[in-house]
């Protein structure tokens, strides 16, 4: 839950104000950012393992939460995009008006913008969330203690070098299940309005 939480809000935080920063402003270089981005989300993860442990590792994170939280909180290329589409679909005259009234860009983005993004917020966060909720990777390989783990590798535990204990693998797996399945369920209609809004346009 801590990493859930700390992840997916930073994930909202950082997502919607560099779209924000692409969509309302003109700065050299925006459409060059704006591919780097994409083609940083084309190279596969796996590739950069290496090099993102050394880091990791340097900054002493290894087998601490902090160490899945900071890579869970890299902004991925479809969050961006998702919040891209919504704050190209608010008026430009919202920000203008605001700036009549004396506001800054930062006051036009937290009290008209963000606001405004609940549908894409919505979108992000149960996307991004059932991702992290049932990533094994990241915590496997970056939390290898036994007291730091989340629900999926604990549920590798259970596993041992002479037999696995099935019975309780098979539990657990549909305890894990249900709690997403359920979310997606009632949440559904938000992930599609959130990644078909704007496609039109």
């Amino acid at each position: 839950t801590f990493i859930l939480l700390i992840s997916v809000v930073t994930t909202v935080l950082i997502g919607s104000m560099t779209a924000y920063a692409i969509a309302r402003f003109n700065f050299r270089f925006r459409r060059l950012i704006l591919g780097l981005f994409l083609v940083a989300a084309l190279v596969p993860s796996v590739t950069t393992q290496v090099a993102t442990y050394k880091i990791i590792n340097y900054f002493g994170l290894v087998d601490t939460r902090w160490s899945v939280i900071l890579l869970y909180m890299g902004t991925d290329i479809v969050s961006i995009y998702i919040f891209l589409q919504f704050i190209r679909g608010i008026p430009i005259s919202l920000d203008e008006s605001a700036r009549i009234d004396g506001a800054n860009s930062f006051t036009i983005y937290r009290k008209i913008i963000f606001p405004l993004l609940k549908p894409a917020i919505a979108t992000v966060v149960i996307i991004k969330g059932i991702f992290i909720y049932n990533d094994f990777y990241f915590p496997f390989l970056y939390m290898p203690s036994a007291k730091l783990g989340t629900i999926s590798t604990s549920l590798f535990r259970f596993k041992g070098p002479y037999g696995a204990h099935w019975e309780d693998i098979s539990a657990g797996a549909i305890l894990v299940i249900i709690p997403s399945l359920v979310v997606f369920l009632l949440l559904q209609k938000f992930i599609y309005n959130g990644l078909t809004r704007g496609a039109v346009k």
